[in-house]
């Protein structure tokens, strides 16, 4: 057997590579990992985690008008941008030692530096110039945000990185984008109390969630004052004498803004990494094509996390570190079921859901189903607020089957956490009937839809 220096070598510190590397040593291997910018990755340092901290905060707003309504007299109220960042860079700062902290712990060899690899077992250190060699290689370098170089004065523009650092707050702030991401920051901003408008290619935002949650989520925004352009994009960006900006769209409007933030989507970060110098295989986007045991072409190296560009969630790249940890490590093969994974969308109101939605389910199976309820939650009855709750049941009717659960509204996320649990483990909707209700809540209303608002039947000749 070939002498190597290590019998891993991590690329990327994000939350799957951190897991594949504590497990990995956990089960004897000698690891080391090497991160080039900060250990946490995407959702501690620039992601899930600041965003989720400013989505709490832009929520006060409204904290503060509902409370009105339950006898509260709020004074008057301001708020400081920079001491919000300056919160958040220092949770951020102790969530990384903790990140570093847990990885000594486990034996494991940090490398504060870009690594590129240099062939099937070897690995350069940018910052000291050294190669190093090891049995197996894990890139887990994540994603980054995408910029359209197509359009004039992009560079301009700023993307969720910059968001989260920025040294002004913007009175004006115009995003591109309709998914996720640009949702969610148009709540946060919007919130802060920026004038915001949501620019998305697009006939509806949030591609690829249910339709009634996302024309839902739509109505609701519009409310709060977040103005929605769906159908456009910007064609030019102009910074003006002033130092402002004017965003230029397809149809000639233009937009003046103080910001411009780019949400249009993201990239595997695989750019420079010296794949093609070892043979790894790359897919259209740049992505590591990958097995299902997140092995490449090369059997020596392997690939997890949002670099495959699978299903690009932080649960699923620790999964993945996990799994593959366990099965080259620990003797104990196992493969990630990437099918129904609950998810939420931190808009407000928040989504949450699991499994199919009712386009999907329709295409999928012939009798579907639709048990649906709209309604104002129980804490807007004082507080005035016209917010509405969407909770939405997807049953396959031939076999009682819950296919899908999806909600808008308060606390949807944790909801869908909960829900998730069901689903995996094969509830029907006579399971979901006999459990009994918690009153007063929202939730309740899962499992007290008796008559289904929609049945789609398919003809059987098709």
């Amino acid at each position: 057997m070939a002498d190597y220096d290590y019998d891993l070598f991590v690329i990327g510190a994000g939350s799957g590579g951190v897991r594949a590397a504590r497990i990995a040593a956990t089960h004897g291997a000698r690891v080391a990992i090497a991160e080039e910018y900060r250990y946490g990755g995407t959702c501690v340092i620039r992601g899930c985690v600041p965003k989720k901290l400013l989505v709490y905060a832009s929520q006060y707003s409204e904290h503060f008008e509902d409370a009105k309504g339950f006898g509260w007299h709020v004074g008057e109220t301001s708020f400081d941008w920079k001491k919000l960042i300056a919160s958040k860079d220092q949770e951020i700062a102790r969530l990384e030692g903790i990140y570093r902290r847990n990885l000594k712990r486990s034996g494991v060899e940090l490398h504060d530096t870009r690594a590129e690899i240099v062939g099937p077992h070897e690995v350069r250190l940018k910052a000291v110039n050294r190669t190093v060699s090891a049995k197996y290689i894990l890139v887990a370098t994540g994603g980054r945000p995408y910029l359209d170089d197509t359009v004039e004065g992009v560079e301009h523009t700023i993307t969720s990185n910059e968001a989260l650092h920025l040294s002004e707050f913007p009175k004006r702030i115009a995003i591109a984008g309709g998914g996720y991401i640009a949702v969610e920051f148009a709540g946060i901003f919007a919130g802060l109390g920026a004038e915001t408008t949501l620019v998305y290619r697009g006939e509806e935002i949030l591609r690829g969630f249910d339709d009634d949650l996302r024309s839902a989520v739509h109505n609701e925004m519009e409310k709060k004052g977040i103005r929605v352009l769906c159908g456009e994009v910007f064609t030019k960006i102009e910074r003006q004498s002033d130092g402002t900006l004017k965003g230029h769209l397809r149809q000639g409007a233009a937009i003046e803004a103080d910001q411009i933030m780019f949400a249009i989507g993201r990239r595997p970060n695989t750019d420079g990494l010296g794949l093609e110098t070892a043979g790894v295989e790359l897919g259209g986007k740049g992505e590591i094509k990958v097995d299902e045991n997140s092995c490449t072409n090369v059997p020596s190296i392997y690939a997890i996390g949002d670099v495959t560009d699978r299903v690009n969630l932080t649960p699923v790249a620790i999964r993945e570190g996990h799994a593959f940890a366990d099965t080259v490590f620990g003797k104990n093969p196992r493969t990630v079921d990437h099918s129904l994974i609950p998810t939420a969308v931190f808009s407000q109101p928040e989504i949450g859901t699991v499994g199919l939605t009712e386009r999907e389910a329709c295409a999928a199976y012939a009798n579907v189903d639709v048990y649906r309820s709209i309604f104002r939650p129980m804490r807007h009855t004082l507080s005035g607020r016209d917010e509405k709750m969407v909770m939405k049941i997807l049953v396959d009717a031939d076999t009682d089957r819950v296919l899908g659960v999806h909600v808008l509204g308060p606390d949807a996320g944790e909801l869908s956490q909960v829900l998730g649990i069901a689903l995996k483990m094969g509830a029907t909707k006579a399971d979901f009937d006999a459990t009994m209700a918690v009153h007063p809540t929202a939730a309740e209303e899962l499992v007290t839809m008796r008559e289904p608002a929609e049945q789609h039947r398919r003809a059987a000749a098709e």
